[in-house]
Parts: C-alpha cells; sequence; structure tokens
C-alpha cells in the first residue's frame, strides 16, 4: 500500500461539506486521502476465499457517504493532516460501521442495504452475522498497527456498539426513564462511532489533546443529531429517494423519539396523542393502517419537538467546536452539523 493514492477527479461530498470543494489548499488533500482510503478499505475487506470476499465486500461495493472515514480526514487537517496512520484509522472505522450493519440488519430484518439486498438476503444469517464478525477482527487487526491509542479507542468503541445495541434489544428496565434510556442507546449505537472516527484523526493528525476532545465530543453530538432526525425522517421519507419506507421503524416497533414522547402526550392527558398512539400501536400489517399511522404521528407535535431535540444536539456539536480557530475545516464541521437537521432522507 503507498502512502499516496492516484488523484480522483472530484469531490464528492456529503450535504454539509461542501465547503471542502472551495478550498484550493483542502480539497487535493482530502480527495488524495479519501481515495486511499478506499482502497485500503476494499483491500482490507479482500480474501482468497470466494465467499467471504464477496459477502464481507458487498456492501462496501454498494456505495456509502463515507462520513467516518471522511471526519478522520478532516480531523486530521487541524494539525499535520492525513498522513498512513491517518489513512489506516479512517478505513479502519468505516470497516467497523460496515460490521455494524451486516449484525443490525440481520437482527432487524432489513431486506436492503445501500439500495441492494442485504447481505443475510443472499446469504443467509449465519453467513451474515459470520461476515460482520470476520470484518471487526479485520478492524481490530489494522488498528492494532497503529498502537496503543487506537486499539484503546477501536475496543471502547466497539463495546458501546454492541452495549448500545443490547440495550436496544432488551429496552428499558423497571423504573428506567424511556427517553433516556432512547438517547444512550443511540449515543452508543451512532455516536460513538462518530466520536471515535473523528478523535483518531486529530490524535493521529498531531493535534494538541484539547482539540481533539473536542472534536470527540462534537462527533458524540452530531451522530445523535444524525439519528434523531432519521427518526423523523421515517415518518416523512420519499421511498424513491431514501429507499426506505415510510414508517419502517413504526411496523418494525422500534421506539423512536416521536413515539417516546407521544406515549408520554397520551400518558399526560392529551387526547389527540391517545388516538394517535391507538393507530400507532394497532395492527400496522397493512400498507394502509401504517400510511394512516405515520400521516397521523407526522401530524402531531411530537414529530415537531422530536425535530427540536435534534437541532439542540447539532447545536451541542457546533458548540463542541466553537473554541477552535477559524478554518475551512471549522467551517465545514459546523455546516456538516446544520445539514444533519436538514435534509430529507
Amino acid at each position: 500500500m503507498t502512502d499516496a493514492a492516484a488523484p480522483t477527479p472530484s469531490l464528492s461530498l456529503p450535504a454539509g461539506f461542501d465547503v471542502l470543494a472551495e478550498d484550493a489548499e483542502i480539497a487535493p488533500a482530502v480527495v488524495h486521502a479519501l481515495a486511499d482510503v478506499e482502497q485500503r478499505l476494499l483491500a482490507g475487506l479482500s480474501s482468497a476465499d470466494e465467499l467471504t470476499n464477496s459477502a464481507a465486500r458487498h456492501l462496501a461495493e454498494a456505495g456509502g457517504k463515507r462520513v467516518r472515514p471522511l471526519l478522520t480526514v478532516l480531523t486530521s487537517l487541524l494539525g499535520d493532516g492525513p498522513d498512513a496512520s491517518v489513512r489506516q484509522a479512517a478505513a479502519v472505522m468505516e470497516m467497523t460501521h460496515l460490521a455494524t450493519l451486516y449484525h443490525d440488519d440481520v437482527m432487524d430484518s432489513a431486506p436492503v442495504r445501500r439500495g441492494a439486498p442485504a447481505a443475510h438476503e443472499i446469504w443467509g444469517n449465519s453467513v451474515a452475522i459470520l461476515t460482520g464478525d470476520m470484518i471487526l477482527a479485520r478492524a481490530s487487526q489494522q488498528m492494532a498497527t497503529l498502537g496503543l491509542e487506537g486499539t484503546r479507542v477501536q475496543s471502547e468503541t466497539f463495546e458501546r456498539l454492541v452495549l448500545g445495541q443490547l440495550h436496544e434489544t432488551v429496552g428499558p428496565q423497571d423504573g428506567e426513564d424511556p427517553h433516556r434510556h432512547y438517547l444512550q442507546v443511540i449515543a452508543d449505537k451512532t455516536g460513538s462511532l462518530l466520536a471515535a472516527a473523528a478523535r483518531l484523526g486529530a490524535h493521529f493528525g498531531g493535534c494538541a489533546e484539547q482539540t481533539v476532545q473536542m472534536v470527540e465530543a462534537y462527533g458524540e453530538a452530531v451522530g445523535v443529531a444524525f439519528q434523531l432526525a432519521d427518526d423523523v425522517i421515517d415518518l416523512t421519507a420519499d421511498a424513491g429517494t431514501s429507499g426506505k419506507t415510510p414508517g419502517t421503524d413504526l411496523r418494525e416497533g422500534v421506539p423512536t423519539l416521536p413515539v417516546l414522547l407521544l406515549r408520554e402526550a397520551a400518558a399526560s392527558g392529551d387526547e389527540h396523542a391517545v388516538q394517535t398512539l391507538a393507530l400507532v400501536d394497532g395492527d400496522l400489517s397493512s400498507d394502509d393502517a401504517l400510511a394512516e399511522a405515520v400521516a397521523a404521528l407526522g401530524a402531531h407535535p411530537a414529530a415537531q419537538r422530536s425535530w427540536q431535540v435534534a437541532r439542540d444536539w447539532a447545536e451541542q456539536a457546533k458548540q463542541a467546536v466553537s473554541g477552535l480557530p477559524e478554518s475551512t475545516v471549522k467551517s465545514a464541521l459546523i455546516a456538516f452539523a446544520d445539514a444533519v437537521v436538514d435534509r430529507e432522507s
């Protein structure tokens, strides 16, 4: 693996990161780094065994926004930039993310991921689970080559990912606040990996510890904001744009924030909430019943309150990096925090 990859013709970025493409100094560095990360990612997933190779590369080749490796590359630019260690850490972050998707899709019985059949739909649950395990093992091996700090962050993040999934599966315990429980679940399942991606970029980029902590806090908060926005988008998404049928979470019984807030409103005596909750808790097996429940919940104030909670977390992310010196990188981080709560899919 060489440290430099061939330049790509353009810089394709998730919403909110457009400012990077306008910086003539930063854009080439990001282009080259992300191209190399992609090579490292696919190489890390490759295997001489035909089944393992096809299954492990399946989701990576299906696409994805690559937000986590982009964050790692971006935060490294607050220091010395994306050297080989930064790019390797970025690839490991995406590998870890991919592994969780294999497991999540089995647990959720999700038929489609990134516009392609989910791995378990092609190879079955056992192969999909084992493929996710194999990818995590590869990710850990590659992070171990980068030293103790990388290994520590990787292992602690993996623990949080598992705990988040476990706590989501079993639900809140007796006496536990469901709202607080849910926020902790998404902080663990989504925020932790974005926090790790941002931290490792700054760490391997040679930034001061204060900067490392700033971007780590940013990653955690922006991850929570992203997932909270997804909760509401599940009620409003256009299936043709997002690839996800509106109300999927409702049909699967996932206790997202709009539903939790609706239950709180119903418990307080809000008759509108009681009527809406009856639809949400009803038989949603038919498309008509699901559409009615989605429309009712989307029109209830609980949905708008959920958007506000998501925006509050996005603001928290922006505040986390407010102490950074003014730069293109800081502008991109702030713009991305706004973008995650201003999207339709």
